[in-house]
């Protein structure tokens, strides 16, 4: 994106300003989305960032990423959503969340595909979700996680390494399915 881009949107060019629309939206559609349940939210929060990123633009001041400053709109209004639309999910207070511990066969979360660890993380609880994906995506410490859920630094620490557990358990769940199926497929010829 062009620096000069920027500046004219600033000044409420709106060319200038699509511009900017038309680069990023697709940019920001998957972060997004790892924080909403569908394709349809996805779009109402973009559509609410992006007016923000409009309204706030002249405040920009060319001190790091563009694409930094939008994704962070991006994300805090996708958690805005989340954060009202709570009661609607059904969500557990993430505080209240309490599952055994159980210790997973040891697996390395970078051995996993990309696609295959998004598609995973989007099947999460909410409240491990919320956290791992702020915590692994989006660089936000445990302390900035706490202040934006409204949770302790603690709670944010334990869903981080439950939603790692989680995410072990399910790799390992799929591997074992995938090697059953081609045992069974083998077994039957």
């Amino acid at each position: 994106m062009e620096k000069s881009d920027i500046a004219e949107a600033a000044k409420g060019d709106l060319k200038a300003f699509k511009k900017i629309f038309d680069y990023y939206l697709p940019r920001m559609r998957p972060v997004c989305l790892r924080y909403v349940h569908t394709a349809f939210e996805a779009d109402d929060v973009l559509q609410e960032a992006f007016v923000k990123v409009f309204h706030n633009i002249r405040n920009f001041k060319f001190e790091g990423s563009f694409e930094g400053w939008v994704r962070r709109i991006v994300v805090n209004t996708a958690l805005d959503h989340f954060k009202k639309n709570s009661g609607y999910y059904g969500h557990l207070n993430i505080e209240q969340i309490n599952e055994s511990e159980t210790e997973s066969e040891e697996i390395d979360l970078t051995d996993a595909e990309p696609s295959e660890l998004v598609l995973l993380v989007n099947k999460l609880p909410e409240g491990y979700r919320m956290v791992f994906n702020l915590y692994v995506f989006e660089d936000y410490s445990h302390r900035e996680i706490a202040e934006l859920l409204g949770i302790s630094e603690g709670t944010s620490r334990s869903q981080y390494s439950k939603a790692k557990n989680s995410l072990k358990k399910m790799i390992v769940g799929q591997r074992f399915e995938v090697k059953s199926t081609l045992i069974n497929r083998l077994n039957s010829k």
